[in-house]
C-alpha cells in the first residue's frame, strides 16, 4: 500500500487533537478520521468530508459555477461549454465542435480549450489556429463529455485556500519551467527536473510525450533537443498547474484584504466551507484590486496542497499546519 501525501498528513497531525486516522489497506486513498467526540468524517483523495454535495458537485463544473458566480457579479472568464463530440452525437446536440469553433473565432486567437469538470490542469490548451483548435478538441474530449472554451488572459495565477471564512494560504503558481546551463537539452533538463521531484518526494510525473510542451517549445522556434544557454528560462507549458510541473511562490501574508474578501465572499457564496479560489490577476496580489485587472479562473472544493509540501521543509510544516484546522473544522457541524 502505497500512501498518498493527503492521507500521510492526515495520519501525522491528528493525534495532536486526539483523532486518529483508519486507511483503506490495499490502496490507502480513502479513509476515516474518528474524533475524541466520536465524530467520524471521511476523504477520498484530496475530498474532505467537509464541504456539502451539492455546491462540491457544481464547484466540479466550471461552467455551471461560473454561471453561479457571473450572476452574483464575481468576474469570470468569459467562455462556454460545449460537447464532446461523441457525446453531441448521443444527446442529438449540435453545441459539438463545429459550434466551439465558430465560437472560438468569435472570442478571437488564442484561446483556452479544456476539459470542463477535471482538475490538476489536465488536457488545458492554449489554441491559436484551426489545426490546433481541433487537436486540443478530440483531445480534451477523451477525458470528458464536455470542453469549456474560453479567452486567453495574461496574468499572474493564484490560488488561495479559503476555510470557514478565511484566507488559509495563498501562493503563485509558476507554469513548468526549464532554466538552461549552457550545455543540456531541453530533454535533458527535463529529466533533471524529473529527478529532483523524485528526491524531494513529489509524485509528478512528467510527461515527456505530451503535445502541449512541444507545441510551446515550436512557437519559441526550440525542441526538445534544443541546448538553452546558461540562465536562459523557457516556459513548457501555459497553464499553472502544480500537478503538471509548475512551481509556486508563497504569498499567504501578502495577500491584500480586497482579494482575501473576494476569495471568501465567493467561496461562501458557491456554498463551500473549503475551497480553493483561482484568480488571474494582471498585477499583484499585494496591491489593491483594481477593477477590470483581475479574474476567477475556477474554483475547487477539494483543493489539494500536497504537490505544494513537497516544495521544502518550510511548505510542509505549513501544509501540515493548514491540515490541522481542516480537521478541527471536520469536527464542527458549522
Amino acid at each position: 500500500m502505497k500512501e498518498n501525501l493527503v492521507a500521510r498528513t492526515l495520519k501525522k497531525v491528528a493525534p495532536r487533537i486526539g483523532a486518529r486516522v483508519i486507511l483503506e489497506p490495499k490502496w490507502g486513498k480513502v479513509g476515516q478520521i474518528i474524533f475524541e467526540s466520536g465524530r467520524k468524517r471521511y476523504f477520498r483523495y484530496s475530498t474532505l468530508d467537509l464541504n456539502r454535495m451539492g455546491a462540491s458537485d457544481i464547484a466540479r463544473d466550471k461552467d455551471y459555477a461560473k454561471f453561479f458566480m457571473k450572476r452574483m457579479g464575481y468576474p469570470v472568464i468569459t467562455g462556454r461549454a460545449f460537447c464532446a463530440e461523441k457525446w453531441a452525437a448521443q444527446i442529438h446536440s449540435h453545441e459539438s465542435m463545429a459550434a466551439a469553433y465558430r465560437y472560438a473565432r468569435k472570442l478571437g486567437w488564442p484561446v483556452i480549450v479544456k476539459p470542463n469538470s477535471k482538475s490538476q490542469g489536465r488536457c488545458v490548451f492554449k489554441v491559436q489556429t484551426r489545426r490546433e483548435f481541433e487537436t486540443a478538441f478530440k483531445a480534451a474530449s477523451k477525458m470528458d463529455t464536455m470542453i469549456l472554451i474560453e479567452t486567453f488572459i495574461i496574468g499572474h495565477d493564484y490560488r488561495l485556500v479559503v476555510l470557514d471564512g478565511r484566507v488559509i494560504s495563498a501562493y503563485e503558481r509558476i507554469p513548468l519551467s526549464v532554466i538552461g546551463d549552457g550545455k543540456t537539452t531541453v530533454r535533458g533538463l527535463l529529466r533533471k527536473k524529473q529527478y529532483v521531484f523524485k528526491q524531494t518526494g513529489r509524485d509528478t510525473v512528467l510527461q515527456f510525450d505530451d503535445r502541449r510542451i512541444a507545441d510551446k517549445l515550436w512557437r519559441q522556434g526550440l525542441s526538445f533537443d534544443s541546448r538553452l544557454g546558461k540562465g536562459q528560462l523557457v516556459y513548457l507549458l501555459d497553464n499553472a498547474n502544480l500537478s503538471s510541473g509548475g512551481d509556486s511562490r508563497d504569498v499567504t501574508e501578502v495577500v491584500h484584504p480586497d482579494f482575501q474578501k473576494l476569495a471568501v465572499n465567493v467561496t461562501r457564496d458557491m456554498g463551500l466551507r473549503l475551497c480553493g479560489v483561482d484568480l488571474m490577476i494582471a498585477g499583484d496580489i499585494s496591491q489593491a484590486l483594481i477593477k477590470g485587472g483581475h479574474w476567477i479562473i475556477e474554483i475547487n472544493s477539494a483543493p489539494g496542497l500536497d504537490h505544494y509540501a513537497t516544495i521544502g521543509k518550510a511548505q510542509q510544516k505549513i501544509v501540515e499546519d493548514l491540515y490541522l484546522e481542516v480537521l478541527k473544522a471536520m469536527d464542527t457541524d458549522a
